[in-house]
C-alpha cells in the first residue's frame, strides 16, 4: 500500500513537472545547420553558423530569427549548449575543449550515399532525443527516392558546375543520379575538373548543371563551366539545373534533386 502511494505521488510530481526540457543545441557549420534546423525544436536552438541563412543553405528560411555565432570556444561556451553538431566546422582542439567541459559533440560523417545520410540523421536525432522526428524525415526522403527510381532508364548524364568541375563515383551527386535511374558519365571518382575540350568536341547527350543559380565572384562567375563554347555545345542537352542549396551538403534533400531529375525525363 505504502509503495503504491509513493509511486502515485512520484507520478503526480512528474506530471506537474511536464516533459523533460529539450536539449540546448548549437551547430558549427552550414551543413550541421541543416540537421539542427530540421530536427531540433526551434526553442532549443541556441546557435547556428554565420552561414545558416546564406543562399546555398537549404533551410535558410527556418534560420531567420535564430542566433548565429562564430566557431570559437568563447562563442560556444557563451551559448551554453548541451549538444554541439558539426561536420567540418571547428577543429580537434575545439572539440576536445568542449568534451572536457561536458558538452557532447556530434560529428557528422561525410555522406556519399543515402545510407550515409540515414546514419547522420539518426545520429543527430538520438543525440537530441528526437528519434521520431528523424524517422519521419527519412520516410519522406525514401518516399521521394521511390518516386524518382528508374526515371532515367539508364541514360548517361554528365554533371557540371560553373567552376568546370564534375562529380564521379563516391559522391552524393553520383548517388542522386543513380537514384533517378541515370548512369554517371564522369569517368573519374570523386570531384575532378571536367574534360572541357572533350565535352565541346563530343557533347554528352544529357547534362545536369549544379550551382548555376548562384552568382558569385571569382572562378564561379567566369569559370570554365560558363564558357561560351561549352554553353553552345550543351545547348538543348541540359535536362536540369539543380540549385546550390540542394547540393551544398550531403543530406536528405538530395532526394529532392533526384525528383527534379526524374521529372525532367517524364512528360
Amino acid at each position: 500500500m505504502r509503495v503504491g502511494l509513493v509511486a502515485l505521488f512520484a507520478g503526480g510530481l512528474m506530471g506537474l513537472a511536464g516533459p523533460a526540457a529539450a536539449q540546448r543545441v548549437m551547430s558549427l557549420d552550414s551543413c550541421a545547420d541543416q540537421y539542427v534546423l530540421a530536427l531540433a525544436p526551434r526553442a532549443a536552438v541556441v546557435g547556428l553558423s554565420p552561414r545558416a541563412d546564406a543562399p546555398d543553405s537549404f533551410l535558410r528560411a527556418r534560420a531567420e530569427g535564430l542566433p548565429q555565432r562564430r566557431t570559437t570556444i568563447e562563442a560556444v561556451l557563451g551559448a551554453r549548449p548541451d549538444v554541439v553538431v558539426r561536420q567540418w566546422g571547428g577543429d580537434a582542439r575545439l572539440t576536445a575543449a568542449l568534451q572536457r567541459r561536458g558538452i557532447r559533440t556530434v560529428s557528422l560523417g561525410d555522406a556519399t550515399d543515402f545510407d550515409g545520410v540515414r546514419a547522420n540523421v539518426r545520429q543527430v536525432a538520438v543525440a537530441l532525443n528526437r528519434q521520431a522526428a528523424g524517422e519521419v524525415l527519412l520516410a519522406e526522403m525514401d518516399g521521394k527516392l521511390a518516386r524518382a527510381a528508374g526515371a532515367g532508364r539508364g541514360r548517361s548524364a554528365f554533371y557540371l558546375t560553373p567552376g568546370g568541375y564534375t562529380a564521379g563515383s563516391s559522391t552524393m551527386i553520383d548517388a542522386m543520379l543513380r537514384a533517378a535511374g541515370f548512369a554517371n558519365a564522369a569517368a573519374q571518382p570523386y570531384f575532378s575538373p571536367a574534360p572541357l575540350e572533350a565535352l565541346v568536341l563530343a557533347p554528352p547527350k544529357a547534362v545536369v548543371l549544379g550551382f548555376f543559380d548562384l552568382t558569385r565572384a571569382g572562378a564561379d562567375r567566369w569559370g570554365p563551366g560558363r564558357h561560351a563554347a561549352l554553353r553552345q555545345a550543351t545547348r538543348g542537352r541540359v535536362i536540369a539545373s539543380l540549385p546550390g542549396a540542394m547540393l551544398g551538403c550531403s543530406a536528405w534533400f538530395a532526394a529532392d534533386g533526384a525528383q527534379v531529375l526524374a521529372k525532367a525525363t517524364r512528360p
